[in-house]
């Protein structure tokens, strides 16, 4: 004889499936947010629904019915302090790849499944090393805990372990002689630009947005509180740097003061607010712009590809490889995080392994041969 059920009811739709409702302890009614296949799975879902009430995790099904595309979009709209480039990000990711293939989606009716199978599909379609679907999932994993948050769902089911982590395709470090090359291919009033990004690092819009105030040449320190930001509309605006850490002052090699002073002399007003890096005009530095001169310039030297982001990378190896700490690397790259840092160091010391290799080699090889190389 089979038990009375004592929480909710079950009904057979017309259609062969099944509809599961109950009663909250407020007095509301409130039915599943789908249908079930099968009277054990509604019941399974009254189960869990009991279960979530006696813990206190309930969630309120009818509140999940709002539906992923909608949530989203007023998700960002509630993100005020998002810098412009962040939410241009944002909108991109949303529209171009998760509201399409999930956006449809009440919050209720996310599973992990379904979460797994967007993944899978992102991946294939993005290719081999690209970075679009790690920052997807992180975006709709965080969209979804603050779902969680609300009250709305009673899980976040983005569970794909290390779905969120980029892993960034080893990048180019250009070589001195390249750096020297490229400051001599491109327009000399950019030439300092090239060589403060190789040698001080800083990022495109950092040089964009530099001033003659923040270049101290008796100290021989730059000091970096602003950034210059591009929309994708197209709309220029200057902001405060990635983060609160990128707002620093530091020292930068003695052999490119010299380069800066004259630098200022010849193309930057005398004002402290006058910008260091502008174009032949005097108009701000644009990405689209600078990227066609750039582009040339790598041909010239016959480094395709390189970007000037690039040359940052060659700045903080080489600082890592005088044994700056990772205190020093992230003061001076204007990291809050120290993961760059670390990466910069654990390149620094795989390299020193193989000279450490180098040198066991010829001391393996024995007197004579010892004496051969370095006779030669």
């Amino acid at each position: 004889m089979s038990r009375r059920r004592t929480f909710g009811t079950i009904r057979k739709l017309s259609s062969g499936r099944y509809q599961a409702r109950y009663t909250s302890p407020d007095g509301v009614r409130h039915r599943a947010p789908r249908s079930f296949a099968t009277k054990a799975e509604a019941s399974r879902w009254l189960a869990s629904s009991e279960n979530d009430l006696a813990r206190g995790t309930w969630t309120d099904p009818d509140a999940a019915r709002v539906a992923l595309d909608v949530y989203a979009r007023g998700w960002l709209r509630a993100r005020p302090n998002l810098r412009p480039r962040t939410i241009d990000l944002y909108e991109s990711l949303l529209e171009r790849h998760i509201i399409p293939a999930l956006g449809h989606h009440s919050l209720g009716t996310l599973t992990p499944a379904t979460v797994r199978r967007w993944n899978a599909d992102l991946v294939r379609r993005s290719g081999s090393g690209s970075l679009t679907p790690a920052k997807c999932y992180r975006l709709l994993r965080t969209i979804l805990n603050t779902a969680l948050a609300d009250g709305l769902i009673a899980r976040n089911p983005c569970a794909i372990v290390g779905a969120g982590i980029e892993h960034s395709v080893e990048r180019p470090v250009a070589t001195l002689a390249q750096v020297a090359a490229l400051a001599d291919a491109v327009d000399s009033r950019f030439r300092v630009l090239v060589l403060t990004a190789a040698f001080a690092g800083l990022r495109f819009g950092e040089l964009a947005a530099l001033t003659r105030g923040c270049v101290n040449l008796d100290d021989g320190t730059l000091t970096v509180v602003r950034s210059l930001v591009e929309r994708d509309d197209g709309s220029l605006s200057i902001g405060p740097p990635k983060s609160e850490a990128g707002r620093r002052t530091f020292a930068v090699p003695a052999v490119l003061v010299p380069e800066l002073k004259a630098h200022l002399d010849c193309y930057v007003g005398p004002d402290d607010d006058s910008l260091v890096f502008i174009g032949a005009k005097g108009a701000r530095l644009r990405r689209a712009n600078w990227s066609t001169m750039w582009r040339e310039a790598t041909r010239t030297v016959g480094v395709e590809g390189l970007r000037l982001h690039d040359l940052r990378h060659t700045c903080n190896t080489l600082t890592a490889a005088t044994g700056a700490s990772t205190r020093e690397l992230m003061h001076r790259m204007g990291h809050a995080s120290s993961q760059a840092a670390l990466r910069y160091q654990h390149a620094t010391r795989e390299r020193d392994e193989v000279i450490a290799a180098a040198l066991s080699d010829l001391i393996e090889a024995g007197p004579a041969k010892l004496s051969n190389k370095l006779d030669s």
